[in-house]
């Protein structure tokens, strides 16, 4: 029986969430988990859940057409609502609740008047210069996912000739320890006792993570079966060529 309404996503790029929301996808019993409020701006949000608010509407009537929308879309197919929320633009989420429901205590509270029960899941990446490096090369290609035939999946920009940078490394790999610092913080001051996934798990046993995920959330494992990964790792000599040679100019904790 289904434990949780909703289940969120808790990530940073690059740790395998669209591999693990192709994999939750893919089951037909547990939504379809995307980024739905991936941008900072109510006005983006309008934009991709497709919402045009009457004229005079007021700020709740606005918002609650907006999240109405999301949970139609990321429920698709039946089974709880997905959310993959990055740790960048999570804060603005929570400050757009706690306007709208400032009675309420806590960020927990606020998120379930909103989609109920909900299952928080962690999803991190222990290799923070291995992520780094997957980063850097995605920005630098525009190139981010691909399919497990070699079709792209996802470009924003015209392909670029990869260019080693250890300043940017640096730099990214600042931003992603900071990024499992706030998620943890966030945690920590709401009581909230995540599902840990790691990245190296979901790479090595896909099925197993998803099952794991299903489990959790109350659903039978078994939809796990004969699912196979949407995504294809990316990864390659470069990728580790620059691992290397990051590691070798900066000092061991990375």
């Amino acid at each position: 029986m289904m434990q949780y309404a909703a289940y969120m996503i808790c990530t940073a790029p690059r740790s395998g969430s669209t591999l693990l929301c192709k994999l939750l996808a893919a089951t037909g019993v547990a939504g379809r988990p995307e980024s739905w409020f991936y941008r900072a701006e109510v006005a983006d949000w309008l934009e991709r859940m497709e919402v045009v608010p009457p004229l005079g509407a007021t700020e709740a009537e606005v918002l609650g057409a907006v999240f109405g929308a999301a949970i139609r879309m990321g429920g698709k197919g039946g089974g709880p609502f997905g959310l993959r929320q990055q740790g960048e633009s999570f804060p603005f989420l929570f400050r757009t609740l706690a306007g709208l429901f400032p009675d309420e205590p806590a960020d927990v509270a606020r998120f379930a008047r909103v989609f109920g029960p909900t299952l928080f899941i962690h999803l991190s990446r222990v290799d923070k210069v291995g992520q780094a490096v997957s980063y850097l090369r995605a920005e630098q290609t525009g190139l981010w996912h691909v399919a497990p035939d070699g079709t792209e999946l996802e470009r924003v920009a015209p392909h670029r000739e990869p260019v080693y940078d250890a300043a940017r490394l640096r730099v990214i790999v600042e931003m992603l320890v900071d990024y499992d610092r706030v998620w943890n913080d966030w945690f920590a001051r709401e009581g909230i006792a995540p599902l840990r996934l790691s990245y190296d798990d979901l790479a090595a046993d896909p099925g197993g993570t998803l099952a794991r995920v299903l489990a959790a959330l109350g659903l039978d494992p078994a939809a796990a079966d004969g699912v196979t990964p949407g995504v294809r790792k990316l990864a390659d000599a470069t990728s580790r060529d620059w691992v290397e040679r990051f590691r070798a100019g900066v000092p061991p904790k990375f």
